[in-house]
């Protein structure tokens, strides 16, 4: 059987040059931004006047292997009250348009750090931000959900269960692939 070269290397150039590009994406930085929990507190405190209060928490951390430069969380109207955790070197700067942006100078890598909000209704939380960037792009928003966190022995099952079905299948392949070259091979 003879191996038809340019077709293979046909098909592996942009396999390649995916798994490259994969690669040298993840040496860059990598900012990924995340809602911890978004939260409207109301009631009364004894003898006081009723309160009510919007509250969220952005999660911002620099997954990447090189530092996050001139990061900025961009807002859509004036701060309202804010803090961050763990406590960083951070300006407040205002934009023309009247709206404001936190500037932090640098996110070094796998640093990660929390900005908590304290505002007023009739404002959101989804209408408090316009985005977060950096010197070297946007970050990336994902979804974070709570889940329950299983003991040592049960991952580590699930995980043996996982590898004898990916082994199964590939068992089950490679047979199939030699009964295919066989009935090939075979011919008219």
């Amino acid at each position: 059987m003879q191996i038809n070269w340019a077709a293979v290397a046909t098909v592996m150039a942009p396999l390649i040059a995916l798994v490259l590009a994969a690669w040298w994406e993840r040496r860059g930085t990598r900012l990924i931004s995340y809602y911890s929990h978004v939260a409207g507190i109301a009631g009364t405190p004894p003898g006081g006047q009723p309160i009510h209060v919007n509250t969220h928490t952005v999660v911002l951390r620099n997954a990447g292997r090189r530092p996050a430069t001139n990061v900025r969380l961009t807002h859509a109207a004036p701060l309202p009250l804010f803090s961050i955790w763990p406590p960083i070197v951070h300006s407040v700067e205002a934009l023309p348009n009247g709206s404001q942006d936190i500037a932090i100078p640098t996110l070094i890598p796998g640093q990660q750090i929390t900005i908590h909000y304290l505002y007023e209704p009739p404002r959101t939380f989804d209408q408090i931000h316009q985005g977060i960037k950096c010197d070297q792009g946007f970050a990336h928003a994902i979804t974070v959900l709570l889940q329950r966190q299983y003991p040592r022995w049960a991952q580590i099952l699930a995980q043996f269960v996982f590898l004898v079905g990916v082994g199964a299948i590939t068992y089950w392949l490679v047979r199939a692939g030699r009964c295919v070259v066989n009935i090939c091979s075979l011919g008219p």
